[in-house]
């Protein structure tokens, strides 16, 4: 274990100018970054604990917005009646995310900032192999390697790798909106923009900058109808193979898949497209017309596409 000074925050606004030490760190539920220091991805010189910070918890309803503060846990939205009769996506993206007992710990604003997942990524000290997220400008290992599961958009020679958070897919189907907070005052932050892949930004992952803090989430409230579909080899504790969340209103349906990008992928709506297996297939067939799988994950292009069509389903009430 790494020597670091601890802080503990009393307010977003003393946890922003901790965190302007360029060395200084996040501390919320605590589930990825001890990952981070175990394999030496991360080694921060100042921990900022937010643990602390009650106005960033709890879900309400404002108007026609549902607000949920970063540090609720994936448990309290998974099973929050406001949040699942109004973001039932994530709702239940939340409980498929992970054990119940990283459930308890784990908060919404430090799942989506999760890194990925890819293995040659998460190795331990020292890296046996090269992997530009670990060593700018060394390679990277998985796109000649073992790759079945990375990315089928968005991706360059750079990094294929994928980005693995549940509830961030049903935050971009959902039109979620990032309020987050730093040194110069508020700001919000589209979901559908707040991840980026290699193909928009190198190695950069999201729009938050070093010294911001996620203060918490706004999702509107509309009548429709939600699904979270994740495939993954095990029903048990495990990352998707491929997700996609649905949203299902009076005209269209909004779906973002999940697994395929280095951000959640977010397909063109679909507008006027009858809800049958027969008129979906081609539909969104059509909104993924620009995949461009990977050598050994072409099985990706339509299991997710099969996906997708089996959340519009599912939402729209067939089975």
């Amino acid at each position: 274990m790494i020597d670091f000074a601890y802080a503990r925050a009393d307010s977003p606004a003393t946890a922003v100018a901790a965190l302007r030490d360029d060395h200084a760190t996040v501390l919320a539920g605590g589930t990825e970054l001890l990952n981070w220091v175990r394999l030496g991805i991360a080694a921060p010189e100042r921990v900022v604990d937010i643990g602390g910070l009650d106005e960033l918890r709890g879900i309400t309803r404002d108007g026609d917005t549902l607000r949920i503060g970063a540090l609720t846990t994936l448990n309290e939205i998974g099973e929050h009646p406001l949040a699942v009769a109004h973001a039932g996506a994530l709702a239940s993206a939340c409980l498929q995310a992970a054990s119940a007992q990283i459930r308890n710990r784990a908060t919404l604003g430090g799942n989506v900032l999760q890194r990925t997942r890819c293995a040659y990524f998460r190795a331990e000290e020292p890296v046996p192999w090269p992997c530009n997220r670990r060593s700018p400008g060394s390679g990277c290992a998985a796109l000649a390697g073992l790759h079945e599961r990375h990315a089928i958009f968005g991706w360059t020679d750079e990094c294929v790798a994928v980005h693995p958070s549940d509830p961030a897919v049903a935050l971009v189907a959902l039109d979620a909106v990032v309020d987050v907070v730093g040194p110069a005052g508020p700001r919000a932050v589209p979901s559908t923009g707040f991840h980026l892949t290699p193909e928009e930004a190198g190695l950069r992952e999201h729009r938050l900058d070093p010294d911001e803090l996620i203060v918490g989430y706004r999702i509107p409230i509309e009548p429709g109808a939600q699904a979270y579909i994740k495939i993954r080899e095990r029903a048990s504790y495990e990352y998707a193979i491929v997700s996609a969340a649905a949203v299902v209103g009076p005209d269209r349906a909004r779906v973002a898949l999940g697994s395929v990008a280095g951000k959640p992928w977010r397909l063109p709506d679909l507008v006027g497209v009858p809800l049958t297996r027969e008129a979906l297939l081609p539909a969104v067939e059509e909104r993924m017309a620009g995949a461009n799988p990977l050598p050994h994950n072409g099985f990706k292009v339509t299991m997710a596409r099969n996906a997708a069509v089996r959340a519009v389903l599912t939402a729209g009430g067939a089975r």
